[in-house]
């Protein structure tokens, strides 16, 4: 058994900082420069990301994920409004009330859909249910891309979603935590970024870094910048506003400058291929669907999973009792798939 616990598949979360960014940090890290994002790096955000996205947005900066849905959240909705959202969303299951409590009190409502992603039939009931003041008015939509289980929506089905909140006096969120992947894999099919997002309807989003490579940064980009009327108050009363903001924006700027975004979600997807490639070789091993993006899902027998843990692979169970998450990152190897497919191997052919 190793020394220690091997984190490598458990989630993209376990990577460490990549080099672009890194170098980023210890650029910034030379002389002074003025706080809380008055800085020259802070101030060409706004540029940057609209090179990204092909349009006028308006971009914050905070520090995590569960920060950027909230808050984002709260300038969509008022307190007696709700939050339309997946029921496997992260922003319903992983963030401890944070949208209602930063809401004021909105009430996040889960809806059904397949593989992670909403059904539209199913938010058109949600938008009918209850009546009159005695049931949360509606007010935002929340999308995930990529999902919880590793699906992309595509441009078309995130336009007929967001015209269908659009129509009913919603805006439209999307927790794109992952929107790095999601973009890596739409753009062999010519899909750009802002072809996912505002083009298709998309009000705000949130644009994960952490996830790819990043320390401690995640953007909330308002396209419809009329609702990022006075969010700089919101960022500062959540806790969210960095003193030394120039460490933040260096790390976007120089994963922007030169594609490095892109390459290093693209990278962490191409693995996930291989992953599962290496997975559907072995006898008594069956994926849950197919990887769209950095994520594998596979099934294995208990005594399997078992044997695995004793040898230290660490990754988590996500569906049903024996339906288990790999997440491959910027920094995964061919290395890391072999070994852990080799302890699998092994495990399994020990276990028929």
């Amino acid at each position: 058994m190793p020394s220690r616990p091997d984190s490598t598949f458990a989630s993209d979360n376990t990577a460490g900082i990549c080099p672009e960014a890194w170098a980023a940090l210890a650029a910034a890290n030379t002389g002074r420069a003025p706080s809380y994002g008055d800085d020259t790096w802070t101030a060409g955000l706004n540029r940057r990301f609209g090179e990204i996205f092909e349009t006028g947005c308006e971009a914050f900066l905070v520090f995590n994920g569960t920060a950027s849905n909230a808050l984002a959240l709260s300038a969509l909705c008022r307190s007696f409004e709700s939050i339309l959202c997946h029921d496997c969303s992260h922003l319903d299951t992983d963030e401890c009330g944070a949208p209602e409590f930063f809401c004021g009190g909105s009430k996040v409502i889960p809806l059904p859909g397949r593989h992670g992603k909403l059904d539209p039939a199913a938010v058109e009931r949600a938008l009918h249910r209850g009546h009159d003041v005695h049931y949360p008015k509606p007010g935002a939509l929340s999308l995930t891309q990529s999902t919880e289980w590793g699906t992309v929506y595509a441009p078309e089905e995130i336009r007929e979603l967001a015209a269908l909140a659009h129509r009913n006096g919603l805006s439209v969120h999307l927790d794109g935590a992952r929107f790095a992947n999601a973009a890596a894999a739409l753009a062999p099919r010519g899909v750009t970024p802002a072809d996912a997002t505002w083009r298709a309807g998309v009000d705000v989003l949130c644009f994960g870094g952490t996830k790819n490579g990043m320390l401690t940064t995640e953007a909330v980009i308002f396209f419809n910048r009329s609702l990022a009327r006075e969010f700089a108050y919101r960022v500062k009363q959540g806790g969210q506003l960095a003193s030394k903001m120039r460490f933040a924006s260096a790390q976007w700027e120089a994963m922007i400058e030169d594609g490095a975004w892109l390459r290093h979600a693209a990278h962490a997807n191409a693995h996930a291929q291989r992953l599962a490639a290496a997975l559907r070789a072995i006898p008594g091993i069956k994926l849950i669907g197919e990887p769209e993006v950095n994520a594998v899902f596979v099934e294995l027998p208990p005594a399997v999973y078992s044997a695995l843990e004793k040898r230290g692979w660490v990754f988590h169970r996500f569906i049903g009792e024996h339906g288990y998450r790999l997440m491959c990152s910027w920094n995964t190897t061919d290395e890391d798939i072999a070994d852990f497919v080799t302890d699998l191997r092994s495990e399994a052919a020990r276990a028929s």
